[in-house]
């Protein structure tokens, strides 16, 4: 604790203090719907269950093609199959080809896509292609994005939405997350009057509880609005008490100088102690 008079802490020194004695709040997890996870702070690294793509597919609309039947792409193969996405295969026959479009399970036997834009359709069921691809063209291979049991999500880290997103590909419908904080605010000021009210003289209106309120509901906690607290030193303390009972977090507006109708220092030292003080 620093008195007024000596040397006062930096923005920056205080909050390295701060952050220095944070502590998570509690040991206990949330395990929350996916829908409801983007902001919240992951509890566990999560790892994927699968490969994705889960398989071989296609990523262009053309046609599966074993690259060996180069020989007959001029001359024109038959269309064996047609495979649009979600569908499963069957092997490719040989000096043949399957229609395929984008995401489409490749076939077994095929080797590569020749994408539609060079191929032309001859005789109806016919179809010659002007392209000599290489194995494994236009094939998004199985495991490519996403490796089954590697880590996509460390944990400590704050979700995004393509965090959330990133965990849906992989089938987790749930995620294990931190508890949100629980911040309780209160404002102290017989001065204080609210929006919408006659202003009396010697009155105030309490612009900072809407700051404080809309600040915090720009943040992944669960809030309390205590109001405004009667300017007393009994008053005070037994708000901090009720506060302190239920939330991890208090924040307060006004009442901190050293007058004596500043209450919220000494009743913050007869409840507690005081680390930082004077910025």
């Amino acid at each position: 604790m620093k008195s007024a008079g000596s040397n006062l802490l930096s923005m920056d020194e205080a909050l390295e203090k701060l952050l220095a004695s944070a502590q998570a709040p509690s040991d206990k997890l949330d395990d929350v719907d996916l829908m409801e996870a983007s902001g919240r702070v992951l509890a566990a690294d999560v790892t994927s269950g699968l490969n994705v793509p889960s398989v071989d597919n296609s990523s262009m609309d053309g046609y599966a093609v074993r690259t060996a039947d180069v020989a007959l792409f001029a001359t024109g193969l038959p269309v064996s199959q047609r495979i649009p996405a979600g569908s499963v295969p069957v092997s490719l026959a040989p000096q043949t080809v399957a229609r395929i479009f984008t995401g489409a399970e490749v076939p077994a036997g095929a080797d590569a896509i020749v994408i539609q834009e060079q191929a032309a359709v001859v005789d109806g069921d016919r179809v010659t292609l002007q392209a000599s691809p290489k194995a494994g063209e236009w094939i998004r291979v199985i495991g490519s994005d996403i490796k089954e049991g590697s880590t996509i999500l460390k944990s400590g880290m704050r979700l995004r939405p393509q965090d959330v997103a990133l965990a849906a590909s992989v089938g987790r419908a749930s995620l294990p997350v931190r508890p949100l904080l629980r911040v309780a605010t209160f404002f102290t000021g017989d001065e204080l009057a609210m929006p919408g009210e006659p202003l009396a003289p010697g009155k105030i209106y309490n612009s900072n509880r809407y700051l404080l309120r809309g600040m915090l509901a720009a943040l992944p906690v669960q809030h309390t609005d205590l109001g405004i607290v009667v300017d007393t030193l009994a008053a005070t303390r037994a708000t901090l008490r009720e506060a302190a009972a239920h939330h991890d977090l208090i924040i307060t507006s006004g009442g901190v100088s050293v007058g004596e109708e500043d209450h919220v220092k000494p009743a913050v030292e007869a409840e507690g102690h005081i680390d930082l003080w004077s910025l």
